[in-house]
This record gives structure tokens, C-alpha cells and sequence, in this order.
């Protein structure tokens, strides 16, 4: 036999001892086992491994925190497109409509399968591959319309107005998701970022901290800088979170070098990260609005809380969720699982907490509370208005402009953004103040 194969085989053989150990003195690992091998024998019932094991971990990992979590072989691919910000579609932006929960096409994407085919907003989808849509959640109705490129899907589709049902056979394509938007459309289908007025303020909405979002924001905000932009207001109400490295990026345009964007702290309560700003950023100066409320969370009020710590920025709107724990994401089953588990909490620049514990009270300190004067609470009936006003002005062309997307539904032309959001009028406000020139500017300029 040759040498190189004893080697080999002499090697395998102390890796399975070494795992033989491990595992002989973790009794609970042996205990598993034979639970696992109980039920697989004995249960009255056939049932997967693969079911047993995703069951255990679930119950495992649910005795933790609210952020930890096992993403199974199904739930692992969305987790890891809601990050990239691609996935493979039609290109539809989907809700469900009415007393009857009808799956309603709000906007199909410029560009995509849908939209190139003719799909409407306020086309209702009556089915997926012959399959109905009637009593199905929205989680299973997106797995039923992704899939790989290039693979086909039907869809039957009633349009108000017509009689009958429309049928679309689309090829799945790969759909790139913005994670920053704007105010309104231009004709084009492309973001302006500008709000109506004379004074030249940019408006900048990242609605997830995405592998992207760095690039998009950058790309928003050369287009303000060419255009004269005077100051920004930066909205990331009901933003998740997501990547941390996204969040610090963003950051590091607007602060000086040296400056503390976050840190985090493990569980002996001791300092495990700091990162701090490089100084290169060229906005360090340009005048700022954030917006959040009771959505903004992780990623989002770490962006916040530096802003408002550094003095660079005025926060408008509502308290922060309260998410201030660090996840890694650990591969499993060879990376068709996911394990997100909680390792560390994030701390502001100030020193002070994020995190909101299930005993955290109102007057405790967490989250990032909007500056003196700034508070803007919105009750249900006005947070739903303003939800609906805002989905419609996301998919109207700004006024004088064409039509960017047609409606099957004829609906009365939006209002403004800003007219119909309380927290907006606000910061603009805010912002208008930092825009007024000071005594010294006017005697200067005198």
C-alpha cells in the first residue's frame, strides 16, 4: 500500500476519534441521537430527518433571543436575497387588497417580465400555475413566483373593467430591488430626489442596509451634488437594518476622521469592536435631516444614533425599535441552512445603549429618541394614510411628466409627499431652518 494512503488513512482515523470524543463527552449530543433514532423507529407516523433536525434546531435556537434564528433549506435563499437585493422573478410589487384579501398587483417593475408582458397595476392574480391565490399567505405566494431564470410560470390574471382572465406565460428573469429611492419618478422610471420647492433639498430613503445601498447612496447623492443641493433629508423610517458594514459606510460620508461610528460589546460587557470614521468622506459638511419611527431598527439607528451624536444631523419623527444586537450568520448542511445567532450588542458613540431588553421600560435608555422639538406621533388611522398615500406616490410620475407605469385601476392623482406626511413637514421645516442665513451671513452678504 502506498505511503501517501496510510497517511490518509491514518489522518481520517484521528479526525473520527477526535469527533468520536467530542461527541461521547457532550451527553446531550448522544441524547439527541437517540431521540432522533426513537422517533425515526417507533413514531406511528414516517417521518424525514431532515424534518426532525430543522424541528430540533427551531426549538433550539428559539429558546434564545427574539434576533436569533434557523433559517431552513427553503428559508435560507430569501434571507440571502433580501441582503444581495436580487432575486429570480416576474418583477411584481404585490399586496393584498380588500375584505377579501385578494393578491392585487400594486406596480409591475420597469423593465422585468411582468411589466414587458402588460401586467398591470390593479391587475388581481387569480392564480400561479393553476394553483389559486385565494387563501394563500403572501410568504407562499412570493415562493410560488420566484425560481431560477429563465423557468416559466403562469399566471391568470383578472383585470377590472374586462370580462374574463387574462393568461400570462413569463420567463423568470434575475429582478435587482433598489434599497434607496427618492421622492418621485421621473418619466423614465428613475428616482428624483429632490422635494418640490425652491430651496433645493434632497430626499434619500434606504428601506434596507442591503450589499448595494452603499453604491445606490453614493450614486443619489452625486446626483444631488451636481444638481446643488443645499441639504438632505435622510429617511430610513420602517428600515430593518441588515448589513452593519453598510451602515457604517453611510455614515462615514458625513462624520470627521477619527469619529466613533459604533461599537459593540460582547458578553462579558467588555469593548470586542470599534470603527471609526476614515475622514474621507465629502459630505461632511452638507446639513442634515434624519427620519425615523418605531420601524427604524438595527442598522438604521446605529446610522441615527451617530448622526445625532456627532451633532451632524437634527432627528425628526418617532423613538427607535430598540435593536441593538450584533448576527453573525453560520453555514449549515454545507450552506443550504443558515444559523443566525446573537453574539454581541451595539453601543453608541456617546457610550450609550441601543439594545431595548424584553424589561426595558420608556423611561430606560435605548433606542434614538428624536432631538428637542422634533417628536412627530402618528395614531393608526394617520400611519395607514400615510403608508397607502406614500405606495401611490411611489409608482405616479412626478406631475408633468408621462406616465411611467399604466393602472388598470383609475385612481385620482396623488398629492404631494409632503402634504400627506406629518413627520416630512417637520424635518423640512427643520431643515429650512438650517438653510436661513444667520445674522452673520446677512451682514456679510450686506
Amino acid at each position: 500500500m502506498p505511503r501517501r494512503t496510510l497517511w490518509i488513512i491514518f489522518a481520517v482515523a484521528v479526525v473520527s476519534l477526535a469527533c468520536y470524543e467530542r461527541a461521547d463527552h457532550n451527553r446531550y449530543g448522544r441524547w439527541f441521537s437517540e431521540v432522533m433514532e426513537a422517533i425515526e423507529h417507533n413514531y406511528v407516523e414516517p417521518v424525514s430527518e431532515q424534518d426532525l433536525f430543522e424541528g430540533a434546531l427551531n426549538g433550539m435556537v428559539g429558546r434564545l433571543d427574539d434576533y436569533s434564528a434557523f433559517l431552513t433549506r427553503s428559508e435560507a435563499p430569501q434571507f440571502e436575497e433580501s441582503l444581495d437585493g436580487e432575486y429570480g422573478g416576474v418583477g411584481i410589487e404585490l399586496a393584498l387588497e380588500g375584505q377579501e384579501k385578494q393578491l392585487t398587483v400594486v406596480s409591475p417593475l420597469m423593465g422585468t417580465p411582468a411589466y414587458t408582458a402588460g401586467i398591470l397595476a390593479g391587475d388581481k392574480i387569480m392564480a400561479i400555475d393553476g394553483r389559486g391565490t385565494q387563501n394563500l399567505a403572501l410568504k407562499d405566494i412570493v415562493r410560488l413566483l420566484r425560481g431560477k431564470p429563465g423557468a416559466e410560470v403562469a399566471l391568470s390574471v383578472r383585470r377590472p373593467g374586462r370580462e374574463g382572465t387574462l393568461e400570462f406565460q413569463l420567463a423568470r428573469a434575475r429582478i435587482q430591488t433598489d434599497s434607496v429611492l427618492g421622492d418621485a419618478r421621473n418619466a423614465d422610471g428613475s428616482w428624483d430626489f429632490f422635494l418640490p420647492g425652491p430651496e433645493r433639498i434632497g430626499y434619500v430613503r434606504i428601506v434596507a442596509f442591503g450589499k448595494t445601498t452603499v453604491s445606490e447612496f453614493e450614486t443619489a447623492m452625486k446626483w444631488l451634488t451636481e444638481r446643488k443641493c443645499q441639504g438632505v433629508i435622510l429617511d430610513i423610517r420602517n428600515n430593518p437594518g441588515g448589513l452593519l458594514n453598510s451602515g457604517e459606510e453611510i455614515c462615514d460620508l458625513f462624520v470627521p476622521a477619527g469619529a466613533v461610528i459604533v461599537s459593540t460589546r460582547g458578553r462579558d460587557a467588555r469593548e470586542r469592536n470599534r470603527y471609526e470614521a476614515t475622514g474621507r468622506g465629502p459630505y461632511q459638511k452638507l446639513p442634515l435631516v434624519v427620519l425615523v419611527n418605531d420601524k427604524s431598527a438595527s442598522a438604521a439607528e446605529i446610522v441615527a444614533a451617530c448622526l445625532q451624536d456627532h451633532g451632524r444631523a437634527t432627528v425628526v419623527g418617532e423613538r427607535t425599535w430598540g435593536k441593538g444586537t450584533v448576527q453573525n450568520v453560520i453555514p449549515l448542511e454545507g450552506g443550504k441552512s443558515l444559523l443566525k445567532l446573537t453574539i454581541a450588542s451595539y453601543w453608541r458613540p456617546s457610550g450609550k445603549n441601543i439594545h431595548r431588553l424584553s424589561s426595558s421600560k420608556e423611561g430606560d435608555e435605548w433606542g434614538v429618541k428624536p432631538d428637542a422639538g422634533c417628536e412627530v406621533k402618528l395614531d393608526e388611522r394617520q400611519r395607514a394614510n400615510f403608508v397607502e398615500q406614500a405606495r401611490k406616490l411611489d409608482h405616479a410620475p412626478r406631475a408633468g411628466t408621462s406616465t411611467v407605469v399604466e393602472s388598470a385601476e383609475r385612481t385620482s392623482p396623488p398629492m404631494s409627499r409632503v402634504e400627506v406626511d406629518r413627520q416630512l413637514q417637520r424635518a423640512v421645516e427643520v431643515m429650512r431652518e438650517k438653510l436661513a442665513p444667520t445674522p452673520a451671513d446677512k451682514a456679510k452678504a450686506g
